[in-house]
């Protein structure tokens, strides 16, 4: 996966979780590339995926900020099913499973699960891109 599309997925992963919030700034193109070891363009063009899909926008002189959140209370910190996850991911571990095991087995529940959803879900996330940039 190129390194920008890294950067767009890390970032709505955090707007996920409840990281960043509404109004919250971005790091910088600069402050990106020294941490993380990546050119500033490849950082402006995540930024610019973000602002294209209206989950950031740029303010002139003052930087990136996050316009809104993807962060549902169902996918919370404190939520019941993340609880049942933690309490699963230790019943995964005790029984000998290691990172990498756990991920694959996610990632194929994951795809079962949500194969017929996925389809129509970019449909949406694509009307819903177009209707905030028009």
């Amino acid at each position: 996966m190129p390194a920008y599309q890294q950067i767009v997925q890390q970032t709505k992963q955090a707007l996920r979780l409840g990281v960043l919030m509404p109004g919250d700034r971005l790091p910088t193109a600069k402050e990106v590339a020294e941490t993380c070891a990546v050119n500033p363009n490849t950082t402006l063009k995540a930024y610019r995926e973000l602002e294209r899909e209206g989950l950031a926008e740029p303010r002139p002189g003052l930087g990136t900020f996050i316009r809104r959140s993807l962060a549902r209370p169902q996918a919370g910190a404190d939520s019941p099913l993340r609880g049942e996850l933690e309490a699963w991911m230790t019943r995964a571990r005790e029984a000998g499973l290691e990172r990498e095991d756990v991920a694959a087995l996610v990632a194929s529940v994951l795809e079962e699960r949500y194969a017929h959803t996925t389809a129509a879900a970019g449909t949406t996330e694509s009307l819903e891109t177009r209707g905030t940039s028009e």
